[in-house]
């Protein structure tokens, strides 16, 4: 039961930014590292992941398949997160966000392995 809520936790926040994602990307343009290329066409993609990867974590049958995408979309997530303390103002509390957001991918990524390994 535990496992359920986990899983059902992490799609529905990665599902819920996916949708941000596609419905405010300027939101998230500026996360992009400049050497990725187009901000959009990432912003777009991340989306488009997220919620595919939720997808896959809310079905019991392709839930581990969605652990193990959540886990590498995590993972692809850190250079934003330390593109995003690169540029953020240097004002306590912007780098305070950029900082806990750099962090809590860690436990993040380790729910994801948690589902995914689960039996």
């Amino acid at each position: 039961m535990r496992l359920t809520r986990t899983a059902t936790g992490l799609a529905a926040a990665l599902g819920g930014s996916g949708v941000l994602h596609l419905l405010r990307p300027r939101t998230f343009e500026w996360l992009v590292p400049p050497e990725l290329g187009e901000a959009r066409a990432w912003v777009y993609a991340s989306g488009v992941a997220e919620i595919g990867t939720a997808a896959l974590m809310a079905v019991p049958a392709t839930r581990r398949t969605g652990g193990w995408a959540a886990a590498g979309l995590l993972v692809a997530f850190v250079p934003a997160h330390l593109h995003t303390l690169r540029v953020v103002p240097r004002r306590p509390v912007p780098l305070t966000v950029a900082a806990v957001r750099l962090v809590l991918q860690a436990p993040m990524v380790g729910v994801a392995l948690g589902v995914a390994r689960s039996r």
